[in-house]
């Protein structure tokens, strides 16, 4: 298989999941619900849990029961100094300029987080396009409508040939039983949750050309 466009997670994927980015916006998350919303402390963990199972991720599960700005909601919980978490990958910029397909971001993010995240990583100018949270709205990865969506954004109308690279072995499931070729990148998971199992971009190009993992 000739694979033509390559959808990136952002969060945890493009970075390294040891950064502490992504805890410290869980973090957020947490606090807006207790802060904005009200909930008990002792609470919010399972009331995260059960945004996220019942749809998809905790932005979801909110808008579901409550009246608040998405915007607003963005805005809180990404309020956090990126310099101190991550910084520029010369390493994954020089893999990206040599990968022929299109490349995009797939992120249940807003746009201008994953535009902050991808400047300070100095890779912003590899990517075609960004499909947030607002634009698979009311769908949300690892719905099969938020693959549906992104598909058609992209302009591709088969999602054999497509790639979906993503650190969170619930979306990689969903990814290929969509039909995308599904690579679970990081330490999440094991080899029944994706295609193929990446856990260092230098092997991206020879898995891309097998089909598997090393």
């Amino acid at each position: 298989m000739t694979y033509t466009t390559i959808f990136f997670d952002l969060d945890d994927t493009l970075y390294s999941n040891e950064s502490g980015l992504w805890q410290a916006i869980r973090e957020r998350i947490s606090f807006y619900l207790h802060e904005q919303l009200g909930f008990d402390e002792e609470e919010v963990p399972a009331i995260r849990e059960d945004y996220f199972q019942n749809y998809g991720t905790t932005l979801r599960g909110i808008q579901a029961n409550f009246d608040v700005d998405e915007k607003d909601y963005h805005a809180y919980v990404h309020q956090l100094p990126l310099d101190e978490y991550i910084a520029p990958d010369p390493n994954l910029r020089a893999l990206l300029e040599h990968l022929p397909q299109r490349k995009i971001i797939f992120t249940s993010a807003d746009m201008a987080h994953a535009e902050r995240v991808l400047a300070h990583l100095g890779i912003s100018d590899y990517f075609e396009k960004i499909i947030d949270i607002y634009a698979i709205a009311p769908h949300a990865k690892p719905q099969p409508e938020a693959f549906q969506k992104a598909l058609s954004l992209a302009g591709e109308n088969d999602p054999g040939p497509c790639v979906m690279i993503d650190d969170f072995p619930k979306t990689t499931r969903a990814a290929r039983d969509f039909g995308l070729f599904s690579i679970l990148k990081g330490n999440k998971g094991s080899a029944k949750d994706a295609d193929a199992i990446l856990k260092d971009w230098s092997s991206l190009p020879k898995l891309l050309r097998n089909g598997k993992t090393d």
